[in-house]
């Protein structure tokens, strides 16, 4: 199994001034560590689950950009973009920019979007679930056809392009992976079977996770995909990991024995947040013990 990393607060004692030192150091230390990948959200205001609206957050891409001039190996998404915040053409030839320059790491992460505050703060429209969910379909297929070469026209029912012109194409073949973020069964995981590459799966219920898998076989059952086609991936249910697991955090034999269990059930990838923004040194713990332990656990249906 492989472990990815995500860097969900910008808020280190320093102040603004410190916030690209601390980001490079997060992110060279993850890629140090044996970390797979490494993700920030597609947010503009910090969630509020995580801290306060006016807590610092960094806009995606342009902080994935700047990742990757400081690493070299790890892979980089955001988890995820919601389809409401940029015109899908534009979205794609962002991620295929991200790909050239880091030299074919990017993921396109992509969801229906969910945060309304930061729409109506920033005047961003955000339509009815069920038409940001048209969107979001409609978006997957604008990704295929721009890289596919094709550059003919799009024309669907809330987007219309006259040219899907994406030139360079991505480094990755045949396309940098596509996440589709969030685990709903009649939507969202019939457009991973359809269109995706990878889920991603909140963890903090395992019976759910075992059950939201099964949906997805269905769905790719039903679209005639190979179920193993798709990556699974996971995010949340354990805590930071400290050597002692003291407090509120988990003894890196206890993240095992949790990513074990997610192995078992055909996890591909866990991700982790990150500790504290101005603390890279608190990934040692995860480069001694945990990712190299990790990569020895066999998800189901995969070949040691």
């Amino acid at each position: 199994m492989q472990l990815g990393l995500q860097m969900n607060r910008f808020d280190g004692s320093v102040g603004p001034a410190a916030i690209g030192a601390d980001v490079a150091a997060v992110a060279r230390g993850a890629e140090a560590a044996g970390f797979a990948s490494f993700w920030v959200m597609d947010h503009f205001f910090q969630l509020p689950f995580i801290g306060a609206a006016e807590d610092p957050m960094l806009e995606g891409y342009t902080t994935l950009a700047y990742v990757a001039g400081v690493t070299a190996r790890i892979k980089l998404g955001t988890l995820v973009t919601g389809i409401t915040y940029r015109h899908p053409g534009v979205l794609v030839k962002t991620a295929t920019t991200l790909d050239v320059l880091s030299g074919g790491r990017a993921y396109l992460g992509v969801g229906a979007a969910w945060f309304d505050r930061e729409h109506l703060g920033l005047g961003v429209p955000f339509p009815p679930l069920a038409e940001r969910f048209e969107r979001l379909a409609e978006t997957l297929r604008i990704a295929h056809q721009m890289w596919s070469g094709e550059t003919g026209a799009f024309t669907g029912a809330h987007y219309q392009l006259a040219e899907t012109l994406c030139r360079p194409l991505p480094v990755s073949k045949p396309h940098p992976p596509i996440l589709v973020g969030g685990s709903g069964e009649r939507k969202t995981l019939r457009l991973v079977a359809e269109y995706g590459d990878a889920c991603n799966l909140f963890a903090t219920d395992l019976d759910q996770v075992r059950h939201k898998l099964g949906v997805l076989r269905e769905h790719c059952e039903a679209v005639g995909r190979p179920y193993e086609a798709i990556r699974k991936t996971t995010m949340g249910g354990l805590p930071q990991v400290t050597r002692d697991g003291d407090g509120d955090t988990a003894t890196p034999a206890r993240a095992l024995e949790f990513l074990g269990q997610l192995a078992e059930m055909g996890v591909d990838e866990h991700m982790l947040g990150t500790p504290q923004a101005d603390d890279a040194s608190g990934l040692d713990v995860y480069a001694e013990r945990v990712v190299p332990e990790a990569a020895k656990l066999v998800s189901a249906g995969r070949e040691a």
